[in-house]
């Protein structure tokens, strides 16, 4: 196929892949001299010669749907559809970037756990997509990291490569065999969709289960599945989520359909919800010893827990999942069989309670006033030293932190941001750093990239990769630099070959003057270098020996234009004794 115009146009340029309904190509249209890319699908027929007209009627009806989900700015425009040699072809636009799987915790160049104000801004961004896509009757059918692509030109998240193809070969009723779907869209797909029973909520599974992806580093197939329930176990003491947000997440991924949130629209609003009551900057992780299965809202409900209320939310999720989030460990304070009495239980308790708040002093003198015969004595005083280490180490990496965000140096902030002991205190304190941090990281990056892109514009490719190197790691637009210094690169290459052999055309004709400065002008680390420094060297004694001789004429005109006539006589007489 590469090589091919399709309708006299499009002609084929490269393979993007095959998959279970076709292959995928990209074309340029040479109709136009600025010859356009777009994605060219070659919809599988070979085995359906049988019934090829019934074929054609449900690809029309499909391409009518996707010429209006193209409509929205987030999902690629429809070009073209055509037939040609009884093969079908739908001709997209092609959107330049990134698939997602560039930016999951698997990418170790770039990826690391997501934040969760980063998991619900993604939510949002693909959630809005959905709700129009199902509004328009379709449901995508295979939502998974490589089908949602971060457009270079605005970092919008782009939904391509829709499910709706699907019933060009398969109803919304035929059950979909395991042979035939892609491996990377396992673990994304619901369970009701293997029986026939495709849902628009299918959808938010996938989407669901990328979100969890995000925030713990696993795969979906990672996770165990609860042999009573067939729940997926995905939450651990580890994983930096608060309730709220874990509820929201589990619901979208509920086994049975019929439990699972009913439209992107209900996640939307239950989204909003939650931000209205813990805005994403203020969302702390549950601590894995903290005592109080509550959710806290603010600094206040922290300080005074016989105020905090459950959120509306919390209240109406299954009493499954929070018996689920309770055997987990979240805010339990487990008890020995032999348990003291409640009294000194309380003021552990309570200690717990100001350590996390952030009253040191307080919560130690709690614990101090546990008698020396109760059975949690040992362990009380054991953890008056650990609380004193811990407390000191996470005052120390929040003055360094802070130290460094007056500094600017961003990524320091970051990194330290992991170094904080879990105490809830230092951890809501830290935040606001790291949340700082990562705005002035965007603002430089958007700063550095500006930059990049003018003085590659100036042909400047040395200046604009070192204004790519300055961009931290920790920027949202890793993947596009990490193609640009790889673009910008090759492009110096390129133009260091070319300065060479100019300066190979100006000493041809006894330029050095001219040939010396094309020399100079290419960089170090190209691959050319070496060898124009030992042009340079040679141009430059010869520059040397044309100045003298230059000045040598000057004084000497009448002796030079002897030389120059004997010279005449001299090159001349071989050509009269031959003739």
């Amino acid at each position: 196929m590469i090589g091919k115009v399709l309708q006299s146009r499009y002609q084929i340029v490269e393979s993007l892949g095959a998959g279970v309904f076709g292959q995928t190509y990209t074309a340029i249209d040479i109709d136009y001299p600025e010859n356009p890319i777009y994605v060219v699908k070659q919809l599988k027929t070979s085995n359906y010669h049988s019934y090829l007209d019934t074929l054609r009627l449900h690809f029309l009806t499909e391409t009518e749907t996707l010429k209006r989900l193209g409509s929205y700015p987030q999902i690629p425009e429809l070009i073209a559809c055509f037939e040609e040699h009884e093969r079908l072809y739908l001709v997209q636009e092609f959107v330049e970037g990134h698939d997602l799987t560039a930016e999951l915790p698997i990418n170790q160049q770039w990826g690391c756990l997501w934040t969760e104000s980063e998991i619900v801004e993604f939510l949002e961004d693909v959630l809005r997509i959905l709700d129009f896509v199902h509004s328009q009757g379709v449901i995508h059918c295979d939502i998974k990291p490589e089908n949602l692509i971060r457009r270079s030109v605005d970092g919008k998240l782009v939904l391509i490569d829709f499910g709706s193809i699907q019933s060009v070969k398969f109803s919304i009723d035929t059950e979909l065999p395991i042979d035939w779907i892609p491996v990377t869209s396992l673990g994304y797909i619901p369970p009701e969709q293997f029986i026939g029973q495709t849902r628009p909520n299918s959808d938010i599974y996938a989407l669901g289960m990328i979100a969890i992806q995000a925030l713990t580093g696993l795969e979906p197939l990672q996770f165990k599945v609860d042999p009573y329930t067939n729940e997926i176990i995905w939450r651990s003491p580890n994983t930096p989520v608060n309730d709220y947000l874990a509820a929201i997440l589990s619901q979208m991924i509920r086994y049975d359909f019929q439990e699972r949130f009913q439209s992107a629209g209900e996640v939307l609003r239950v989204l909003k919800q939650m931000k209205r009551e813990t805005p994403p900057s203020e969302i702390l992780p549950t601590q894995y010893n903290e005592p109080s299965p509550m959710v806290r809202t603010s600094d206040e409900t922290r300080q005074h827990p016989t105020s905090e209320k459950l959120s509306p939310l919390m209240t109406g999720m299954k009493v499954g999942l929070a018996a689920n989030s309770l055997l987990m460990g979240f805010g339990v304070y487990s008890l020995l069989s032999n348990s003291p009495a409640y009294s000194e239980t309380e003021t552990l308790y309570k200690a717990t309670e100001n350590y996390q708040a952030g009253d040191l002093q307080g919560a130690i003198a709690l614990i101090k006033s546990i008698p020396s015969h109760s059975n949690v004595y040992p362990e009380a005083q054991a953890t008056i030293e650990t609380w004193q280490q811990q407390w000191l180490q996470a005052a120390e990496q929040y003055l360094f932190a802070e130290q460094a965000l007056n500094e600017g140096r961003w990524s320091d902030v970051i990194k330290t941001a992991s170094k904080i002991p879990d105490i809830l205190y230092w951890q809501s304190k830290i935040d606001k750093l790291v949340q700082q941090a990562r705005v002035n990281i965007e603002t430089q990056t958007q700063s550095l990239l500006a930059k990049a892109y003018e003085k590659a514009e100036a042909r400047d490719f040395s200046t604009a990769l070192e204004y790519l190197r300055q961009i931290p790691q920790e920027s949202s637009a890793g993947a596009l630099v990490q193609k640009k210094l790889a673009e910008y690169n090759q492009k110096r290459q390129i133009r260091a070959a070319y300065f060479l052999q100019n300066a190979y055309k100006k000493a041809a004709f006894g330029d050095f003057d001219g040939a010396v400065r094309f020399l100079h002008q290419i960089p170090k680390d190209t691959k050319v270098y070496a060898q124009a420094q030992t042009k340079l060297q040679e141009y430059t004694q010869k520059q040397r020996l044309q100045t003298q001789d230059l000045a040598f004429d000057i004084v000497s005109p009448k002796q030079n234009t002897s030389k120059l006539i004997n010279s005449h006589f001299e090159t001349q007489l071989p050509e009269v004794n031959i003739r």
